[in-house]
């Protein structure tokens, strides 16, 4: 058994959630990746996935041994380019994790650009309202936004985000503008409940924090839908400045309550270190960082 073949058939049908997905992306029968698989099993001593005629998903032991197979996989092709010489000429999978609406706004655009560039490299996104792993899920580029902890990883600092109240132009010619935290008790809350919800919204007064309890009566498990609701001026809310940015500069939306908002968070671009940095990570990298930098709405 060709150890490394196996491992790759089992990390794309990991990927695919399929195994005739996995034989259709990989040139291969699906009775070769079913055999493939089962010999890898059989080698471990353990089953990775759980086979039903409507569902394929991974046992715990195939979740770690993903985990080291990206890994491996990432290794070897690293060597390989090292090997070769390459590193001056970017090539392979660039794998990028972001929040879901940086990623759309800003990410994707960009990734589009630099993928013209370097025609040799493939990309995968991630996009999640929450921080993953970068060695578990072998992530090569991470946008983070707030504070890091200390950590291995090598961060860079490319521009800033705040919170930011804000509501349509509508809205407020029908119900008036909110001047003070106090006064978003009479006004219709709209809640994104995409990252941690809390029952309190912060602010800062006379250079003191200030918390005030809310009672949303609208909550939305995205951001984009917050931003319909309110944009339709059906009440008022708080994301990202970086998240409404365009529709303010538009007209569409007003920034209220600038007077009492949070300190602004920083943005960074996050990448593992090593001797064997691929050369499509470290291109990429800094082409993010420069056009993210250039960006009127991070800054």
């Amino acid at each position: 058994m060709d150890k490394f073949q196996a491992i790759q058939v089992f990390v794309k049908v990991a990927d695919c959630q399929s195994f005739a997905g996995a034989a259709r992306e990989m040139g291969m029968s699906p009775p070769a990746v079913t055999r493939s698989v089962s010999m890898l099993e059989e080698a471990l001593g353990t089953r990775l996935f759980v086979r039903t005629t409507r569902v394929t998903r991974l046992t715990d032991s195939g979740r770690g041994f993903l985990a080291d197979s990206r890994r491996i996989l990432a290794d070897l092709q690293e060597a390989e380019e090292a090997a070769a010489g390459s590193h001056a000429e970017p090539q392979g999978e660039l794998r990028i994790t972001a929040p879901v609406l940086f990623g759309r706004m800003y990410v994707t655009p960009i990734l589009g650009e630099f993928l013209q560039l370097y025609p040799r490299v493939q990309a995968s996104t991630l996009y999640l309202d929450r921080n993953v792993s970068l060695i578990d899920e072998a992530i090569d580029v991470a946008i983070r936004i707030g504070e890091l902890p200390d950590s291995s990883l090598t961060a860079i600092r490319c521009g800033t985000v705040r919170p930011v109240m804000f509501g349509s132009p509508d809205y407020f010619e029908m119900h008036g503008v909110p001047a003070h935290p106090d006064d978003l008790s009479h006004h219709v809350l709209v809640q994104s409940t995409a990252v941690a919800v809390s029952n309190e919204w912060n602010f800062v007064e006379n250079g003191k924090p200030r918390s005030i309890r809310i009672e949303p009566r609208i909550r939305m498990n995205t951001n984009d839908a917050v931003i319909e609701m309110v944009v339709r001026g059906w009440g008022v809310s708080r994301l990202f400045s970086y998240q409404v940015a365009p529709l303010i500069a538009e007209g569409r939306l007003r920034a209220i309550l600038e007077g009492y908002e949070l300190p602004p968070l920083p943005i960074h671009v996050v990448h593992q270190e090593g001797r064997t940095v691929s050369a499509r990570t470290r291109k990429f990298v800094d082409f993010i960082v420069e056009r993210l930098r250039a960006d009127v709405h991070l800054n």
